[in-house]
């Protein structure tokens, strides 16, 4: 059986995660010439808006064979506004090859990525990428990671510097030295006479680390004996697969430098797929079980499912979940290569799983599995927009392609708020919503305009009023009449609506009643303000009627005209909603946090550590609704691109002042607009 195994390249944006998978390609053979992210012809970033991006925006998938090992590759996107497509991928590999830029104050945004790596136990490479053009010193860059990693770095690697170039590295296991070569795998040196003190420290750090998980290195260590390199590869990489540390390798995938190396310790390191399957108790010779990573909507072949399969096979024609397969395909980037079947170890695409969602666990047969697989949590929203289609005949057809454009990526969220009659569509962020736009534009001819969300907000009043209504019309026959007595009162803050009558006497018949009712709620839609009004109550306390003329719309209507000229006087007032936020960041930014927050009319509830996120803090604070729209785009500038938040309604307070005044006149200049 062939030695398959997945690796998910992975890291923050520039990192030039594209540029080693190509790199990887081109030094194994898989591909005769080298793309560029830059020109568009790249393996990953195949669609049309990452090329227009120049930067992945979601998983693209590569195989490639090296050292008598199958590699399924895994590009996966280092922008937050992306991260639910890296994260997903994450749950069908065997490890992450984590690839960042030489700069230690860019460290910090590998933080959200280490914790998914570690709370879901999958382990992880470092690979220290641009080492040609480098100006940061890896002791500055190592405790920087290491302070973000929640795992002990170990250098497997040093560079070899002159002057301010790298030209060579030296490997710490063998102690062997190599000097890069141009289009060619490196030439082993001797070991410069400059490098053999760094050389010496970095190796006794590297091998106390190990020591640290091998009784066996500590005994060789504590008799001052030198474990062999097979006793050293072997404690690496039996602590590799238990996620106990991470090796650290550099070079340069523009240049192919290291590549060639790295894929030599990846098939000692990464752990075989079998390995995975029996650490994740999947192994055996049971029902076949694959777990879907990722949703591709094709323009010629409709819906493609990426999924691992971790026990047995899966072929054309299988039911898998109570569907059919219609195709297994292997993918490489764009390109499709249609197979029979699949066998465990396997990342491949299955045709028509029509009803299957990205994350969810399949089985071979009928029914779906009793246990699924870990998936990660859904990513709440941090930005969103009103849409509506550009031409309004249009609608029916945009709700069909949103629905496309959820399943193929389950961090978008629709929604319609009733309150402000908008169709809402939630993201990660600008960039994550203006892909959105893009696909509904390039793959389903469907552009939208797209606006801020309007904020619900309300009124409500703040003294009570007794109002008189009576609504009289006299014509050639039967007339209307309608007359009511209200007492309006407020409510205290989240009360709602109330209605009530203490009509004695029989002077409002009991048949007009609920039409009173229906009258006062059709004004409270739209109050003095112009806005829904909520926390009052309303009660019909007297009245008269005609035997002839009255009726039930006679009473509506005069129970209309009394709320219309009742509500003016009851002291009307704005209400916006609140919302209750937790602000998550490195705790080096909870001082420009806070200042973001009260500079948003926000109040500050308390700070606390963030639990399980060592050196990240949470600032809980209550935050208008107007003021959320773009918090996360000011939030990630003063983070490094890392912090988030989430939110929930709170309660509805009061605003007065100059800013209500221009709600309230924008609001009418907008109704007078439409009318």
């Amino acid at each position: 059986m062939p030695d398959r195994r997945t690796v998910a390249i992975v890291g923050p944006s520039l990192g030039g995660k594209t540029s080693l998978l190509e790199s990887i390609a081109f030094v194994s053979k898989a591909i005769q010439r080298k793309g560029s992210v830059r020109e568009g012809t790249s393996i990953g970033d195949f669609s049309p808006e990452a090329r227009a991006r120049q930067g992945s925006i979601e998983v693209s998938a590569a195989h490639v064979a090296a050292n008598g090992v199958d590699y399924t590759l895994l590009d996966c996107p280092g922008s937050i506004d992306f991260a639910s497509e890296t994260y997903h991928a994450l749950m069908g590999v065997d490890a992450a090859l984590v690839v960042v830029e030489p700069v230690a104050e860019r460290a910090m945004t590998l933080a959200p990525l280490f914790h998914v790596l570690n709370q879901f136990q999958v382990p992880h490479l470092i690979f220290i990428n641009k080492m040609d053009r480098a100006s940061a010193l890896l002791r500055d860059v190592i405790p920087a990671m290491q302070a973000v990693s929640g795992r002990p770095l170990v250098m497997h690697q040093v560079p070899i510097r002159s002057g301010e170039s790298v030209t060579g590295y030296v490997d710490l296991v063998s102690e062997q030295a190599y000097a890069y070569r141009p289009g060619a795998p490196s030439d082993q040196i001797a070991l410069p006479e400059e490098v053999k003190e760094r050389e010496t420290t970095a190796r006794t750090e590297m091998l106390e680390r190990l020591a640290d998980f091998d009784d066996a290195i500590m005994e060789k260590l504590l008799e001052d004996q030198a474990p062999s390199p097979e006793e050293i590869e072997a404690s690496m990489c039996k602590d590799v697969a238990d996620n106990q540390l991470v090796p650290v390798f550099v070079g340069s995938a523009e240049r192919d430098h290291g590549v060639r190396r790295l894929l030599a310790h990846m098939a000692q390191l990464v752990p075989t797929a079998a390995a995975t399957a029996a650490r994740r108790k999947l192994g055996g010779n049971g029902a076949g079980i694959a777990q879907a990573l990722k949703t591709y909507m094709t323009g010629q072949g409709g819906k493609l499912t990426l999924v691992r399969v971790w026990r047995g096979a899966i072929g054309d024609g299988d039911m898998v979940n109570g569907q059919r397969v219609g195709g297994v395909y292997r993918l490489m980037g764009a390109q499709q290569q249609k197979i029979d079947r699949a066998e465990a170890g396997d990342v491949v695409a299955l045709g028509r799983l029509d009803s299957t969602r990205t994350g969810e666990t399949l089985a071979v047969g009928d029914k779906a599995p009793d246990a699924p697989l870990p998936r990660p949590e859904p990513m709440a929203p941090t930005f969103a927009m009103a849409i509506h289609a550009q031409k309004r005949d249009d609608d029916v057809k945009l709700s069909g392609a949103l629905a496309k454009l959820l399943d193929e990526d389950p961090s978008l969220a629709v929604d319609h708020d009733h309150q402000t009659n908008q169709l809402i569509l939630r993201g990660q962020g600008d960039i994550h919503l203006h892909i959105a736009f893009e696909r509904l534009k390039n793959r389903y001819k469907l552009p939208v305009v797209a606006e801020r969300p309007k904020v619900p907000y309300k009124e409500a009043i703040r003294k009570p009023v007794i109002q008189h209504g009576r609504f009289k019309r006299q014509t050639g026959g039967h007339g209307m009449f309608g007359d009511v007595h209200l007492e309006i009162k407020p409510l205290p803050r989240g009360a709602g609506f109330e209605y009530g009558d203490r009509v004695v006497g029989g002077s409002v018949p009991r048949q007009f009643i609920p039409a009173v009712e229906n009258g006062v709620r059709e004004y409270l839609v739209k109050g003095p303000l112009g806005f829904p009004v909520v926390d009052l109550s309303v009660t019909l306390f007297d009245g008269s009627y005609h035997n002839v003329d009255s009726n039930e719309m006679s009473f509506k209507l005069a129970a209309k005209m009394a709320m219309t000229e009742g509500m003016p006087k009851c002291g009307p007032v704005l209400l916006e909603p609140i919302w209750h936020v937790d602000v998550s960041a490195p705790n080096a930014a909870t001082a420009k946090i806070n200042a973001l927050v009260s500079g948003r009319r926000g109040h500050i509830l308390g700070l606390e550590a963030k639990d399980g996120w060592e050196g990240w803090d949470v600032v809980s604070a209550q935050l208008p609704q107007t003021e959320l729209h773009d918090l996360i785009l000011e939030l990630r500038s003063l983070s490094q691109g890392v912090g988030t938040y989430t939110s929930r309604f709170d309660h509805l307070a009061e605003l007065t002042g100059r800013l209500a005044d221009q709600i309230v006149q924008a609001h009418a200049e907008t109704d007078a607009k439409a009318s």
